[in-house]
């Protein structure tokens, strides 16, 4: 058993570990009355780790009640003394070492009401050295003899700014405002004194109001209907939204608060603002700290430690529970919400899981598994036969309680599609036999209780909705119904379509509907369909859309709306708009999608719509700083390894060696791969690159063991050498950059090292036909590096040239090593395949 003043169960469980402290010096209170005042003091996740933290490093804190501590060990002691614990020490004073039942605290000091009064300050008024009472409206300290009052009431003098502005406004309802907006009277003055030095507060400028409650003050007259009164906007996003955080001198909204504070997090290296900062000081998104492993709980219905989905008044649950429902409690007979046992099946409630009683066959304190309160039974105890066969199918050595997986699969698919018949259309019939047949029962039994699954299955089994894509196109796009059609896909019950390219006509559609300007939705229909998708669709020459052209696609239709709706806002026209008028947008904080927005205007000015320019945005290198070595260390990590998992190695240096972005890496099949007796060459672009050893045993094993995360659908082998979790899809960019990611890698940056690296040793010509990439392309990031092919015919000079004994064909090699862990990569560029 770990020590009550270990560190780690500070994190793990801190609230049992600071019962353990005061139990261990603590007589007089039983130890569950200890941990119910524990609890009522300890808070959340992050002040109960703040405790447990101090009392394992300064545990003396319980037996003198001396600071300096956090307020919560202070909050702690004087809940424990009232509860009736007499070895506890109460705070003690810092400055006199009298015991206090309040706490005045200075940092983290706390004292008593004697020594923990402010510090005497002259008054502003009397110039008497003083206690101070208050504050006069400049700030100064004043004394209780002179308060900066000058008689007047502060309820009058708002009102009578108000009535400035709504002679017809009632005084009733103006003091009810202000009453609630500041209750204290000197508040009141405070905001009376602030809108009186600047009225224009309550008619637009609310965004520098010096205190929050004129902020409240003014939303209130607003729903009075108090004519004149303006609620102000967000300085920063313009958004008439409640702003009541203090940034630069301004109030500004939640989002724009977020937005200044994002940084890099420590951990996926995705750019949010910080929930946490780790033991250095570094951030920690919101992502990272639910999902690391010490911020996991227990899940109150199914027992295991998992991220928590629900938080309710009895405890945490995870994503794959549900609430607890009430049921009678296999142990204790009481009509409580309950959870079901892993071990025996059966509800049990929130007080017998955690109960711990001598087990009434062995006689062991242990946790009551099964039996009854008078005849407790532990895990050991617990009668085998209750999980140990299947009562439908018989199957021994069966793990689980109740039926086993393949029944509890057989009987949901009886459920929601009936028995099997011929009545069944024939692309269900496939669909059920692949779910009846799968490897994982228990994973496919969640997958059709999902409630966007099980609905849409039935409904298709009993002709309420007819087999389609156009029946399954009506429903809500979502992504469980996303792949609930691909399974159908894969299975063969619905034909192959692009996707990506059925989303965005029909986002297009809907978009050009909501277009109130006739003149308007024309222009758009225009540059939409004639112009953005049939280039698409042109340049995928009956390829799939990828998710980066939809994006895109979808992007610079919302920045043609958003310029065209300022157009009209302004009384103007594609026509009628100058170049000046163009520039006001540009430098228009309102504005949304204005860099966006200049692939529409030059294409209305190409089409002789308008006769305004904005300049295409040239591309002059990488903005990201380059880190060669950086992009060394992690290769050699990847490369030599073997604790990483073999496609996380291979696509880390796919990125790596051969710049490849996740965009290219995801596309690749298993024909992109030769795997031959002593070579593997892989094809980027139209000439094959031989991969050196170990890259080469990578990809083999990559191509030989492929497997995705898709357990229902995928009828056939996965033609993708980096499969995803649909059947017959790839993994996604998005999934495949978080696993970069992971490995310490930023697919942008380290692409862009790479080509930089790359473009000084190689032609542009040979980099574009090797790496895939446009001829364009490689000659710029060659221009970047000024590099030129001059050490690459110096290298083509020292190649050592052979015969292929099965070809009979000439062939020359360059001698190219990759490094043992520690030494310098050599040469580690694409090497074209002879």
């Amino acid at each position: 058993m770990t020590e009550p003043g270990h560190p780690e169960r500070a994190v793990s469980d801190p609230i049992g570990l600071i019962a353990d402290l005061v139990a261990a010096i603590e007589h007089q209170l039983e130890p569950d009355r200890i941990r119910a005042v524990v609890a009522s003091v300890a808070g959340g996740r992050s002040k109960s780790r703040l405790l447990a933290a101090h009392l394992t490093e300064h545990p003396r804190v319980l037996n003198d009640g001396r600071s300096p501590a956090p307020r919560a060990v202070g909050d702690l002691l004087i809940a424990l003394r009232e509860a009736g614990a007499q070895t506890v020490s109460p705070p003690c004073c810092a400055k006199c070492g009298r015991q206090i039942r309040t706490l005045q605290r200075r940092g983290q000091d706390w004292y008593c009401w004697n020594c923990g009064r402010p510090q005497p300050e002259p008054c502003a008024a009397c110039g008497n050295t003083r206690r101070v009472t208050s504050r006069d409206r400049t700030g100064r300290p004043r004394c209780g003899q002179c308060p900066d009052d000058d008689g007047r009431d502060p309820i009058a003098v708002i009102g009578a700014l108000i009535a400035e502005l709504d002679p017809q406004a009632e005084r009733e309802t103006v003091s009810d405002a202000v009453r609630r907006s500041a209750p204290r009277p000197s508040y009141q003055r405070k905001l009376a004194w602030a809108l009186e030095s600047h009225p224009a507060l309550l008619t637009g400028d609310g965004h520098l109001a010096p205190h929050r409650g004129i902020l409240k003050l003014i939303d209130l007259l607003h729903e009075a209907g108090i004519a004149g009164v303006v609620r102000p906007s967000c300085p920063g996003c313009h958004r008439v939204v409640r702003i009541d955080k203090p940034l630069d001198g301004k109030r500004v909204c939640r989002m724009c608060i977020s937005h200044s504070r994002i940084e890099e997090c420590s951990g996926c290296g995705a750019r949010r603002e910080p929930a946490t900062r780790d033991d250095q000081g570094r951030p920690v998104c919101p992502n990272c700290l639910v999902s690391n492993p010490a911020n996991l709980e227990t899940c109150i219905n199914c027992g295991r430690r998992r991220v928590v989905n629900t938080r309710t008044p009895d405890g945490p649950l995870c994503q794959n529970c549900p609430s607890l429902v009430t049921a009678t409690c296999s142990i204790c007979d009481a009509e409580k919400p309950c959870g079901t046992s892993r071990t025996t099946g059966r509800p049990w409630c929130l007080d017998c899981q955690r109960h711990s009683a001598p087990c009434s066959a062995c006689g062991i304190v242990a946790a009551v598994v099964s039996g009854t309160l008078d005849q407790p039974l532990c895990l050991g105890c617990t009668a085998p036969e209750l999980w140990h066969t299947c009562p439908t199918c018989s199957e021994p050595d069966y793990p689980h309680p109740g039926q086993c997986g393949r029944c509890l699969i057989n009987r949901r698919l009886n459920e929601l599609l009936g028995p099997p018949s011929d009545a069944l259309h024939p692309g269900l019939q496939a669909l059920r036999n692949n779910i009846a047949t799968t490897e994982h029962p228990l994973t496919a039994n969640r997958w059709l209780n999902k409630p966007s699954v099980s609905p849409v299955l039935a409904d298709l089994a009993a002709g309420r909705r007819a087999l389609s894509h156009e029946a399954l196109d009506e429903l809500p796009d979502s992504a469980p119904l996303s792949h609930l059609r691909q399974v159908l896909v894969g299975v063969g019950a619905l034909p192959e379509r692009d996707e990506y390219m059925v989303r965005l006509e029909r986002f297009l559609t809907g978009l050009l509907a909501s277009q109130p300007d006739p003149g308007q939705r024309k222009v758009l229909y225009q540059y939409a369909m004639w112009h953005l998708v049939r280039r698409l669709r042109r340049r995928s020459n009956g390829r799939r859309l990828t998710p980066q052209q939809f994006a895109s696609a979808r992007q610079r239709t919302h920045a043609a709306v958003a310029f065209l709706t300022w157009l009209r806002a302004h009384d103007l026209t594609l026509e009628t708009c100058r170049q000046a008028d163009l520039d006001q947008w540009l430098t228009d904080d309102a504005a949304t999608y204005r860099h966006t927005a200049g692939h529409f205007v030059r294409w209305a000015r190409a089409n002789k719509l308008t006769t305004v320019h904005v300049p295409a945005v040239r591309w002059n290198g990488p903005t990201q700083p380059l880190d060669d070595e950086h992009r060394w260390n992690v290769a050699r990590r990847l490369l030599h390894d073997d604790t990483l998992k073999p496609e996380d190695r291979l696509a880390g240096l796919l990125l790596l060696l051969y710049a490849q972005g996740p965009s290219a890496i995801h596309r690749l099949t298993v024909e992109d791969v030769e795997v031959g007796a002593p070579e593997v060459r892989l094809h980027l672009g139209n000439a094959p690159i031989q991969l050196p050893e170990p890259v080469a045993q990578l990809a083999r094993t990559v191509a030989a063991n492929r497997k995705g995360h898709a357990t229902i659908g995928a009828l056939t082998p996965s033609p993708w050498l980096f499969p995803g979790g649909q059947p017959g899809r790839p993994i996604s960019t998005t999934q495949l950059t978080q696993r970069l990611k992971q490995l310490g890698i930023r697919p942008n940056q380290a692409r862009s090292t790479a080509l930089f690296q790359l473009a000084t040793e190689i032609p542009a010509a040979i980099l574009a036909r090797t790496l895939g990439i446009h001829t364009d392309v490689a000659v710029a990031w060659q221009r970047l590096s000024a590099g030129d092919w001059a050490t690459y015919a110096a290298e083509v000079s020292t190649r050592n040239t052979t015969k292929n004994p099965s070809t009979g064909r000439w062939s020359a090699s360059v001698q190219r090593r990759l490094p043992r862990p520690g030494a310098p990569i050599v040469g580690a560029g694409p090497q074209p395949a002879s």
